[in-house]
């Protein structure tokens, strides 16, 4: 096979190339970090990147989803430990009350007082959470109880009458098939009617509240002077105080759960973030290295080419 000075030319320009786009490669790499730019620099390398990429964007939802259940969790405490230092408050002026010892003006000041925590009740019950009901069910953009303690579950008093059910549970979802429930029902907390049922499927627009019901008798009590009956009253603010507790404790574990699985997420992103790091940053060290072993054989490869390309016919022709 003859060899022509064209063909020495010609492979001599494609192996200065290959040397040129080799050394652009490793100078990308060290400038941008990265081992691949583009898919084709690393297909199965890109596909495993997407992967991770995809479950740590699920990871920081699942965060924000846990961050936004745990505040409101937190608001649903602190309301129902606020409930609970009011029927604390209630039942020991209802024991001071029913010894006998009070005089009238004694017993209408505890009966206002009565009436101011009765209100607080009222207050208790429609607590919000970032504009939100928490005591409502799916109809957060609503009050629980009206001025009165009913059940009003409207925006105003030309809306047809709205009924709360038990089973307006609103879930948060923190993980892979990893759902828990954030809020409770007014009922839960407040009762239904005149007898205390915690446990009522429904409330409709205009039921009463047990709880507020509770506050009133106390107080038609002690305007009674009804000291019997205030006495006998002590037990069911006792039941009421239970409830509240045990619907508190409840919250307390789902917090107590939330917190665990914040930490199982903050150690997931943890780990995400060095299987991207592992999978596609480069070794700096290593890549000086090889550009400067790239720069050492471009710069041989100009030289023999150099030597290749300098002798011509006009040479021999002297």
């Amino acid at each position: 096979m003859r060899i022509t000075n064209s063909m020495l030319v010609r492979n001599m320009m494609g192996n200065l190339n290959k040397n040129l786009r080799r050394m652009e490669k490793l100078q990308t790499q060290y400038q941008s970090g990265k081992l691949f730019q583009v898919p084709s620099d690393n297909p199965i390398g890109v596909s495993k990147s997407l992967k991770l990429y995809t479950d740590q964007s699920k990871i920081e939802q699942y965060k924000n989803n846990l961050r936004d259940a745990v505040a409101w969790m937190y608001t649903t405490e602190d309301a129902l430990t606020h409930l609970g230092e009011v029927l604390n408050r209630t039942r020991y002026l209802a024991e001071d009350a029913a010894n006998g010892t009070k005089n009238k003006e004694d017993l209408e000041m505890i009966k206002k007082e009565i009436t101011e925590l009765k209100n607080q009740v009222v207050q208790v019950a429609n607590t919000t959470h970032a504009g939100r009901s928490i005591f409502t069910g799916f109809k957060t953009d609503r009050p629980l109880l009206d001025e009165n303690g009913k059940y009003y579950l409207k925006n105003d008093p030309s809306e047809p009458n709205q009924t709360l059910k038990n089973n307006e549970i609103s879930s948060y979802n923190v993980g892979v098939s990893e759902n828990i429930d954030v809020n409770v029902v007014g009922m839960r907390v407040f009762g239904v009617g005149t007898t205390p049922d915690y446990g009522a499927a429904s409330a409709s627009t205009g039921d009463d509240s047990y709880l507020v019901k509770m506050f009133e008798e106390i107080e038609q009590y002690l305007e009674d002077e009804d000291f019997t009956a205030l006495s006998n009253s002590l037990g069911t603010i006792d039941a009421s105080i239970s409830n509240t507790l045990e619907v508190k404790a409840e919250i307390g574990a789902k917090t107590n759960r939330l917190e665990m699985t914040q930490k199982r997420l903050d150690s997931d992103a943890v780990n995400f973030k060095r299987l991207l790091s592992e999978n596609e940053d480069a070794d700096l060290a290593e890549v000086i290295m090889n550009f400067k072993m790239a720069e050492s054989v471009y710069l041989a490869s100009m030289s023999a080419g150099a030597r290749i390309i300098q002798p011509s016919l006009v040479d021999f022709l002297r």
